[in-house]
């Protein structure tokens, strides 16, 4: 049987689609050989083999109105918009806890992608114990101009999605011939060359590969669009993605638009349910 990766885009706060994707996997208990997830979307993965239902989107939103999650007064304090310490910290270790023995305990390989600033290329970090590993997770999630780069274990780390935004090469590269893909845009996005390149490189001036893996970033985005076509026609991906343009920020704050997207997400993976695990099963 061939084994089944799952890989979750990012998107900042339109990562809440997946989270309702993910909410019926759990509802469903479709599980995986392997999770790679995309900066929100590691978050949203590391939910999911928690088996803690409806955790993300609460987590979502919860808090967008306190102050240490997301806000401008954030990022003039801390340098970062959204609270890091804050989000992986007091959430799942207070607030909202998190299931780290069930994490521990499964089975499913997990994946959190980064983007190493020194060198421009992705780096994948196998998170086994969440607890400690929670940093590359983090990493994943720090979006550039909107947070401070991670530094750990040598490592000085970014989103992920700057260098590889929708992994599949490398879940085909370590055995995962067939992948389901959740996406946080519809069909017809494409994505646009970055507009703030001047800033950029005057805010990572120090870091050259990495002003360059921005700027080639919309290149290899719609490069891993099309990959996933020929792929889609073949059987071997199935794509889970929003029906229309998604009219959300990375950083939204609104409640009903974000319930909303959530709502897509898990219906969207209710009407695929049979397609999902007949791709599964073949």
């Amino acid at each position: 049987m061939n084994k089944i990766g799952l890989i979750l885009e990012g998107g900042g706060m339109r990562g809440i689609y997946t989270a309702g994707v993910l909410d019926f996997f759990i509802e469903k208990d479709i599980e995986v050989d392997c999770v790679i997830g995309v900066s929100a979307g590691s978050c949203h993965g590391a939910s999911y083999l928690s088996k803690q239902l409806k955790r993300s989107y609460n987590v979502t939103v919860d808090y967008l109105k306190h102050k240490d999650y997301l806000s401008f007064r954030n990022l003039i304090k801390t340098g970062s918009m959204f609270g890091m310490e804050f989000i992986f910290n007091k959430i799942p270790n207070e607030l909202n806890v998190y299931d780290y023995d069930t994490f521990n305990k499964s089975k499913t390989k997990f994946i959190a992608v980064t983007t190493n600033c020194e060198t421009g290329k992705a780096e994948y970090f196998q998170l086994k114990d969440l607890n400690k590993d929670i940093p590359y997770m983090q990493a994943s999630s720090s979006i550039p101009m909107f947070s401070n780069i991670v530094e750990v274990n040598g490592y000085k780390l970014l989103d992920g999605g700057v260098a590889d935004s929708i992994p599949i090469e490398y879940a085909i590269k370590n055995g995962y011939k067939k992948n389901i893909v959740i996406l946080t845009r519809d069909e017809t996005y494409e994505k646009g060359q970055q507009k703030f390149i001047p800033i950029i490189k005057r805010k990572y001036r120090e870091y050259p590969k990495l002003i360059e893996a921005i700027e080639n970033r919309h290149i290899n985005y719609n490069r891993s669009l099309k990959r996933l076509k020929e792929l889609e026609k073949n059987n071997e991906v199935l794509i889970i993605r929003p029906k229309n343009p998604v009219k959300i920020s990375q950083v939204e704050k609104n409640i009903s638009k974000l319930t909303s997207l959530y709502e897509d997400g898990y219906n969207d993976a209710k009407a695929l349910y049979s397609n999902i695990i007949d791709f599964i099963n073949e």
